[in-house]
């Protein structure tokens, strides 16, 4: 897709029929409580709407609209083929409007238009895509007990799914939730995020546009507070998948456990380490990994690169292509396409992460802000690895330089913190490359690149980045069903004696 400029693409923003209702049963609708909450556009402070503020009386409603939905199979009981047709429908539905969907997903988030057009919006409608194309190519198995027996091994939707959302990659990662979820046969209820619900709001519509029955997604905006946590400790709700802090996502397991012990998946926190070995050969390429890694989607990921850790060798010179690359990171308007870094998602988290970029040693480039909702690309070297910019996830536009004198040391200091989501490795060695993939403690390794696999690798952590399952690949279907064991006895015991 073709790039716009900032005028057209503000043309289109002013045009948007802005959603505005929780989404219920097929249709739109406003909180039973008749509360709303401002929805925020973070690069001007502007109110862009009023939006349902939803509580547990509407997680009552639309749990038990769902359950409906899948009790009586009107989505479950599809042939296979007809739920791939229509979530492909739903696919060129989306397509139809990526346009729209990438400006409200820029002006509700703050993210770079340019990041919306190219990748986010792209990738959401190829991971629903994904998941669709596999739901009439995934297979049971059958084992081999006896010649009197038959033993199938079935996996069966989970039933009533609770899908949270973070705010960072609003779209994106209600791909990652929904696409296998109604792929497997499931009913859903979202909560995006407070700061960033619009999208998700206006996805759900299409869905319904394009066959999906009522019922089957609903969407609830609201707070973690009024919809999060009833959610979380609804007894009809068989499962939650949340996406977000660690902090939060700890809390979904005391709901689980004081409720209905309901299975729950998390994607939380990561703090990832690069490693850069003094054999890492085309240092102007490992900078551009790097310097990607870090800034991408204002370093709001939970994958970002967050800690350097460089062999003291190649330092110097590995830094100083970092800060040419750095060049290219611009700040400014999210609408126009020259904008490389938008605007953090609010004030409060602007406030956060200032506050730790006036806490480094030393600043080697960046630290600047503007209009109090942006930060530069910001590069801190930092003098010991228990500081706090090398332990705590910052989410913001921050990269922390530490240095090493072996291979050893670096592995070591890249697993010394209580988060494992992801890690990059450069070394031309290759058995130092299988060595340090094998021993870094983190759900991804990636060798000689930045990235986070694709659709079809496993995306999720260990330690306290991640718990109970994965997104992305067929392996993410897998915690949104159950396995089911039928055993047959063949033999002629069980034959009529008449």
């Amino acid at each position: 897709m073709s790039l716009l400029t900032a005028k057209e693409y503000a043309a289109i923003a002013a045009s948007l029929d802005l959603p505005a209702n929780a989404y219920i049963n097929g249709a739109y609708r406003p909180a039973q409580s008749g509360n709303t909450f401002d929805t925020i556009n973070p690069a001007t402070g502007e109110v862009i709407t009023r939006v349902a503020a939803c509580n547990a009386d509407d997680v009552d409603v639309a749990v038990s609209k769902a359950r409906d939905a899948f009790e009586d199979g009107r989505w479950r009981a599809l042939a296979p083929g007809e739920r791939k047709d229509i979530l492909i429908k739903f696919c060129k539905l989306l397509t139809r409007h990526a346009r729209e969907l990438a400006v409200l997903e820029s002006i509700d988030s703050g993210k770079p238009i340019y990041d919306c057009e190219l990748v986010d919006i792209p990738e959401a409608i190829h991971c629903i895509k994904w998941h669709a194309e596999a739901i009439d190519k995934l297979y049971d198995s059958v084992s081999p007990p006896s010649e009197d027996h038959i033993a199938m091994i079935v996996r069966e939707p989970i039933g009533v799914v609770g899908l949270v959302l973070p705010w960072n990659f609003p779209l994106l990662m209600l791909a990652w939730k929904i696409g296998p979820a109604l792929a497997s046969g499931c009913s859903v209820i979202v909560k995006p995020a407070e700061e960033t619900s619009l999208t998700t709001l206006r996805v759900a519509e299409l869905a319904s546009e394009a066959g999906l029955p009522p019922g089957v997604l609903n969407v609830l905006p609201g707070s973690g507070t009024d919809v999060g946590e009833p959610i979380g400790r609804h007894a009809d709700i068989d499962m939650v998948s949340f996406t977000g802090s660690t902090e939060t996502g700890k809390k979904f397991l005391a709901y689980s456990a004081e409720s209905n012990a309901k299975e729950i998946v998390l994607e939380m926190g990561g703090k990832n380490p690069c490693i850069v070995m003094d054999d890492a050969g085309n240092l102007d390429y490992v900078a551009g990994q790097i310097v990607n890694g870090a800034f991408w989607n204002m370093g709001e990921n939970c994958s970002a690169i967050s800690r350097l850790i460089v062999h003291r060798a190649v330092k110097d010179k590995l830094l100083s292509y970092i800060l040419e690359q750095c060049k290219h990171w611009n700040t400014g308007d999210p609408l126009d396409p020259g904008t490389r870094l938008g605007a953090l998602v609010s004030k409060a988290h602007f406030k956060k992460v200032t506050q730790y970029i006036a806490m480094a040693d030393q600043v080697i480039t960046g630290g600047n802000t503007h209009d109090g909702t942006q930060v530069d690309a910001t590069i801190v070297e930092l003098n010991n690895p228990a500081h706090a910019l090398a332990r705590d996830e910052i989410f913001g536009p921050v990269l922390s330089v530490l240095t090493v004198d072996s291979f050893d040391s670096a592995i070591a200091m890249a697993n010394d913190t209580d988060y494992g989501l992801c890690a990059s490795l450069f070394t031309h060695n290759i058995k130092q490359a299988i060595r340090g993939a094998r021993q870094i403690k983190a759900g991804t390794v990636t060798v000689n690149s930045f990235g986070e696999g694709d659709i079809a690798t496993p995306f999720g952590g260990m330690k306290q980045s991640g718990f109970g399952g994965r997104d992305n690949a067929l392996t993410a279907h897998e915690q949104y069903t159950q396995l089911k064991t039928i055993w047959l006895d063949l033999s002629d015991e069980t034959l009529d004696a008449h």
